[in-house]
């Protein structure tokens, strides 16, 4: 059996696109693998999700062979280890403001000798399929460490943050950001853009994987243009949500004419 691209290749070559989830439905992830997405990245720091419902998204996600991030909540490396031990392909990690924040992640992350993460059996181990040392060696170049770039701080130090290594793709947080300039969810701001747009072009420099949020046709084609290969088109939650409106706009409708 031919094996399949691994994310991290994906995002080092001709990109990936994904989509946020905050809706812990295993459904929602199956119809996610289903539309073709090359990732999902499952949101623990924002929704309401506990090992088990972690568990049966990652399951979902596999079946349809969709790899999935999940993102942590604020400083929490002990859920790195969990995460990836139930068979993430990597985590996203929020409000990244300088080095010591990526390396600590991204130690969690990687086995010895790129890092400390504990040694365990289970699904990322293939149940004991997989020959353990074999199995960090893969682990160490295919799991993937995102880091989500969203306060100002983050922005300011982004050189320092990409030039030690270990970030395999970064993701702007448009929303923080408004709120860390001081215009909250005013995600269109001149300083808001400017700063994606610094975090950009550090990307490049460093040659790191950059995958902006484009949630119109108009956004993915600008960023397309300016050379970005992977893109976040959103979250489930709010591509729904607006759905769920249009569809009783519908019902709604105009009022009919009254006949005579």
């Amino acid at each position: 059996m031919e094996q399949r691209p691994t994310l991290s290749s994906k995002l080092a070559g001709t990109g990936a696109v994904g989509l946020y989830c905050s809706v812990p439905s295993p459904v929602i992830v199956d119809m996610i693998g289903h539309a073709g997405f090359d990732f999902v990245i499952l949101d623990t720091e924002h929704a309401l999700v506990g090992p088990a419902e972690l568990a049966a998204l990652l399951t979902a996600a596999r079946a349809t062979g969709l790899d999935a991030l999940v993102r942590i909540a604020e400083g929490d490396h002990a859920a790195i280890l969990r995460a990836l031990d139930a068979g993430a392909a990597g985590v996203v990690v929020p409000h990244v403001r300088c080095r010591a924040d990526i390396d600590a992640a991204a130690k969690a992350a990687r086995y010895h000798p790129d890092g400390t993460r504990s040694l365990g059996g289970g699904r990322a181990a293939g149940f004991g399929e997989e020959d353990p040392v074999q199995l960090i060696s893969r682990a160490n170049a295919e799991v993937v460490v995102a880091a989500l770039i969203e306060d100002r701080e983050g922005v300011e130090a982004i050189g320092d943050i990409l030039a030690g290594g270990g970030v395999d793709l970064v993701l702007p947080g448009p929303g923080d950001l408004s709120q860390s300039y001081g215009v909250p969810w005013q995600v269109r701001h001149p300083e808001v853009r400017a700063a994606v747009e610094a975090v950009h072009q550090a990307c490049s420099r460093h040659g790191v994987p950059f995958a902006p949020m484009a949630t119109h046709p108009e956004a993915a084609a600008r960023w397309k243009a300016a050379g970005a290969r992977s893109f976040v088109m959103g979250d489930a939650q709010d591509i729904a949500a607006a759905a769920i409106r249009a569809r009783r706009a519908v019902a709604a409708g105009p009022t009919p004419h009254s006949e005579t």
